[in-house]
């Protein structure tokens, strides 16, 4: 994965949030102030979650933007926010890992299957969820390729 779509400021570790709602919001900030996406975007984000959980099962959540959002998107890019507590994102669903996503034309689709490949191990995420440093997440999704 190119080190332009993940970078170790993109990366917040054992954070916070009370709701998946926060937990979306940091997810999206990460990319609005790392110049990936507009504003708007993070309204997409939301948008998106109303439609359809971003929860994907194994403690991974990937919030991303509707359709209307792709013209919000500078470039391609990742966030992870690590949440050792977890968050509910509905039906008890707990989420520890959220990986926002903004994908240009159509990169979103070799992203989400790089972190697919990764996240399907239940040993990686939980790696992931306690791992106390930024280059264990580098190293992961750098692998994969």
């Amino acid at each position: 994965m190119a080190n332009d779509i993940l970078s170790k400021e993109n990366i917040v570790l054992n954070e916070k949030a009370a709701t998946k709602e926060d937990a979306i919001r940091l997810a999206g900030e990460i990319l609005v102030n790392k110049g990936y996406v507009e504003e708007s975007y993070v309204d997409q984000m939301f948008e998106r979650e109303k439609i359809t959980t971003t929860y994907m099962g194994n403690y991974v959540a990937i919030p991303h933007g509707t359709e209307d959002a792709k013209k919000a998107v500078n470039h391609s890019g990742l966030s992870i926010v690590q949440l050792r507590e977890g968050v509910d994102f509905g039906d008890g669903n707990i989420a520890k890992l959220i990986i926002g996503i903004a994908g240009k034309d159509n990169e979103h689709l070799e992203i989400l299957s790089q972190i697919a490949i990764v996240c399907s191990e239940e040993e990686n995420v939980e790696k992931l969820i306690q791992a106390e440093d930024k280059e264990t997440f580098i190293s992961m999704f750098n692998e994969v390729n």
